[in-house]
Order: structure tokens, then sequence, then C-alpha cells
């Protein structure tokens, strides 16, 4: 079967169904040579199986890829955000992430390439801050949702990657962005116990002054791999930093579920898949970055999305686990064909390698640690030896200050171990 008057071949497009066909926006398409971003729209009927190309009344949006794209429960469609790049000059590039909204209206009966018109929203409340590789869901309660995702700052030639782990709400109704608060697995409780305290109180006594939430402790958790990476992980123990002293330590632990050093939180990401399923969402995989590598995630996490009482972790990602796949410089010169198949048959040749690495590794012996030598001491002692291993793994490209960095979660590492 063929139907004909289709969107041209494109990548980072979005598509949605709305009543009874698929409608397409925006995208890219990107050659060896040159790129090109598209902000048009098509519909793909389910019934009669034809394509129609729309022209809707209105300024819409700027070409764009990987924008938010939702359906409305009138059959409108809701586009937010994206990312597009200009060429300046030759080899420069200049990449914009957009943060604007726009409603794509059904203005009713009529002809399908007449009916839709443009018109920009703006919405009240918190928006997003900008971000590109955000994940996209429909909520409860005549919402959507926006997590995580990822804000490239360009210095010189290099790119630094701030990555999210957070989530926005959408009211649809109500035009409004605002973001979601972890309400933390105890609070309810501890309202409860201090109202049971308070009710056994003798009548006139003041009632007990709390200090103002402090709001949940973010802790900061570095991951060496079997290579050296070091993977920066953040962990959230909700109002583990709003303890006021009431109630025992035994039941400050219960309620913690004996979870206080494990993360309670999907670490920052970017292009993870997220679904919503009796308003709880599920959050799988997606990738950040390490200097100058990419970790492709694999965990599995969950959140009810009308308690908001914290996140669950259903499948734990092991750091160890993690493949390096690198490309070699004549792999670069191969051409498109030839790439495929080195990627596919270059694995057991990156496996290998690694495991000769590893080999040189364990043969390779650090500084040791001396009898009752403090941290600073070991560190000032064989710092070099850390910067040289570091730079070995992070590449020559690598910020002086990021190697540094890297070097010293290494040394500190080892120095813990060997203790």
């Amino acid at each position: 079967f063929r139907a004909p008057g289709g969107p041209s071949g494109r990548s980072g497009h979005r598509m949605v169904a709305c009543k009874r066909q698929l409608i397409i926006f925006g995208g890219f398409h990107e050659s060896a040579r040159d790129f090109i971003y598209y902000n048009d729209v098509y519909t793909f009927n389910l019934e009669s199986f034809t394509w129609s190309k729309l022209a809707p009344a209105g300024m819409g949006p700027a070409p764009r890829s990987g924008c938010q794209m939702t359906p409305t429960p009138e059959g409108n469609i809701i586009i937010y955000g994206g990312y597009s790049k200009q060429r300046i000059k030759k080899d420069v590039d200049k990449g914009t992430l957009h943060t604007d909204m726009f409603l794509l209206k059904a203005e009713g009966a009529g002809k399908e390439e007449d009916r839709w018109s443009w018109s920009r929203l703006s919405p009240s409340g918190v928006k997003p801050t900008p971000r590109s590789g955000f994940s996209v869901a429909a909520a409860p309660n005549n919402r959507c949702l926006l997590f995580g995702g990822v804000h490239d700052e360009e210095e010189e030639e290099s790119i630094e990657g701030d990555f999210f782990n957070d989530i926005y709400f959408y009211d649809i109704g109500k035009n409004r962005w605002f973001p979601a608060q972890l309400k933390g697995p105890k609070s309810e409780r501890r309202k409860r116990r201090r109202g049971r305290q308070a009710e056994a109180e003798a009548a006139g006594e003041e009632e007990l002054q709390l200090p103002p939430p402090q709001g949940p402790l973010e802790i900061i958790k570095e991951v060496v791999a079997e290579d050296g990476t070091v993977m920066t992980i953040k962990q959230l123990i909700p109002g583990a930093a709003d303890k006021d002293g009431s109630g025992s330590e035994e039941e400050e632990e219960e309620e913690e579920g004996g979870a206080l050093g494990q993360p309670v939180e999907p670490c920052p990401r970017s292009s993870a898949m997220v679904a919503v399923k009796h308003g709880v969402l599920y959050v799988y995989g997606g990738m950040f970055e390490v200097g100058d590598r990419q970790v492709t995630l694999s965990d599995l996490h969950s959140i009810d999305l009308h308690r908001m009482d914290g996140w669950k972790v259903l499948l734990h990602m092991d750091p160890k686990t993690q493949e390096w796949l690198e490309e070699s410089e004549s792999d670069e010169e191969e051409d498109d064909d030839d790439d495929v198949e080195g990627a596919e048959g270059g694995e057991e040749e990156e496996e290998s390698s690694e495991e000769e690495s590893e080999d040189e590794e364990g043969e390779q012996q650090h500084p040791a640690v001396q009898p009752g030598e403090a941290q600073a001491q070991y560190l000032a002692r064989t710092e070099q030896h850390w910067l040289g291993l570091a730079r070995s793994h992070m590449g020559p490209q690598a910020k002086d200050k990021k190697v540094l960095k890297v070097a010293h979660a290494m040394a500190k590492t080892f120095h813990e171990d060997a203790i």
C-alpha cells in the first residue's frame, strides 16, 4: 500500500493521535554537508489511509525538533519548546533552545486543510528552564508532564551539558506550568504523630513551634567505573534536612525504610522514556555525560503522581556493566555502510581491548597508602599519578578542571578502599 503526499524523511519530529488521525509536526534532516529543520504539519487519516498537509492560519512555531506535542480533550494540539540550529558561517553552527508555546486549534467542520489555526500561548506559573531532550507524557487531572532533559552550554570548542531530573506539570485547562513538589514519604506520618502528641498535651500549653522546612537533602555521589571513569549521581533524601528531633531515631530510621543511603530519585538525564499508567509515572533509561563520554542508563523508576510521596527504584543500574564503544580514526574515514559493519563487528574488539587494559591496570601498581596516611596527605603525594591516569581515560580534549576533579575522585576512592 502506498500513500503519496506525506512528509519528507526526517527525525526529531513529533506525532500524536487525535480523534481519527495522526498529526505530525516538525523535525529535521541532516546530511554530511547540510541540515534543515521543519515546522510543517501533516495528518494521516486512519480511516482512508491518506496524507494531508495542513496550512493552519496564523503565525506558528519556528522550525524545530524535539518539542513537546500534546493533544487536548477538545481535539487541539499543544506545542512547547524544542531545538534548532542555524549555520552562522562555514563550519560554525548556533543552537537555539525554544521556550515558546503554541496551540494548534481545530476550528470545526470544513475542509481539513482549512480547519486549523495557530495561536501563541502565554501560560502562567513557573515554566521549565530551557532544555532539550526532555520526555513528555499525559498526566492525570487534564495535565501533561515534562521530565528531565539537558541544557548544553557551548564554551569555545567544547560543550558542557547541564542535565535535569525534575518534573514540570502543565495544566491544560488553566494554561499554567508548575514544578512538581515531592512531599517525602514520612511527612504525613509525622503530622499524624504530632497531632496525637498535641492532643495529649495539657490544655493551655503552647503548641510546638517547628522550624521552617528546609526541603529535601541532596547528596552528590561519585561512582568510579572499572575503567576509572567517574560518574556523578545526585541522590535525594526526602525530608532528611527537615528533622526537628521529634520521635526516636528508631522511628526515623523505620520510616525511611532503611534506604537512607540508596538513591531515591533518577539521576539527571536526557532522552529517557516515560509512561503513565493508573496515575503512576515510569521513567526508564536515558543518557548523561561524564567528561567526553556518554553513559547509557538502564534503570527504572516510578512515582505516584497523585501522592508525590517519593520515587521508587524498580531496577537499579550498575555502572560497572557499562561498555565504552569508541570509533577509531580508520572507522571515521570509512563510508556509512562500513561504519555499521564496524560498529557491529567492533564490539568484540572493544571488549578485548578493555580486557587487555584491565589486565594492564591490574598489573599496574597505584601508589600504596602508607599506614596512618590521611586522604589529603595521600592526594598531595600521588596527585601527578592520578592526573596522568585520569587524562589517559578522558582524552586530550577534556578540560583540565574536569581531569583534576576525576583524578581527585579516583585517588579518594583508592584511599578509601585501602583503609
